[in-house]
């Protein structure tokens, strides 16, 4: 059995790993890392599922605040991973659900994302309503995706995706600091 629960800092090592395992170095240049990198992601939009079972983090997603070209504020998701040994369980289904609907109830009006269109159109994901927005580094055109909750909310949006949240603490040696 499954759970999904808001990320915690004791999760941060396991989803870490977790990411790796899925990803690969080659995550870190992804667009969409620069996206994020130094970045805080949405408050209460960090979730992760544990297998109650075996008490292990399985699967993660977290979504960033953006600003969605001339559109304004959107989020953007990802990454969005399973572990390969819960694939095919139904799992990345059950995490999207969470982030879409819990987005949603926070009054967010847009998710943006970059992936897989087969698998992410079940969830209303749609390369038109992004089709006038860029990431800022290369990028496959037909897997740059968004979902309104809001209708029309990205119509004839245009410019480039670029990151508007909190920056991450940085935390430096104390000599360094002095």
């Amino acid at each position: 059995m499954y759970e999904v629960v808001d990320e915690a800092p004791e999760h941060i090592g396991a989803r870490e790993a977790l990411l790796d395992r899925v990803f690969g170095a080659a995550r870190f240049l992804k667009s969409s890392e620069k996206i994020r990198r130094g970045r805080l992601a949405a408050d209460g939009l960090s979730l992760v599922a544990r297998d109650a079972d075996a008490g292990r983090l399985v699967g993660t997603v977290r979504l960033w605040h953006v600003a969605a070209g001339d559109a304004g504020a959107a989020l953007l998701l990802g990454p969005l991973a399973v572990s390969p040994d819960h694939q095919g369980a139904g799992l990345g289904g059950m995490l999207m659900r969470h982030a879409l609907l819990r987005a949603r109830l926070l009054g967010h009006e847009a998710v943006i994302l970059v992936g897989d269109p087969e698998y992410y159109a079940r969830f209303g994901f749609d390369a038109d309503k992004a089709a006038g927005l860029a990431m800022p580094g290369p990028f496959e055109r037909r897997r740059l995706q968004a979902v309104e909750f809001r209708d029309g909310r990205l119509a004839d949006a245009s410019g480039l995706i670029r990151p508007t949240g909190a920056f991450a603490p940085v935390h430096l040696p104390l000599a360094a600091a002095a």
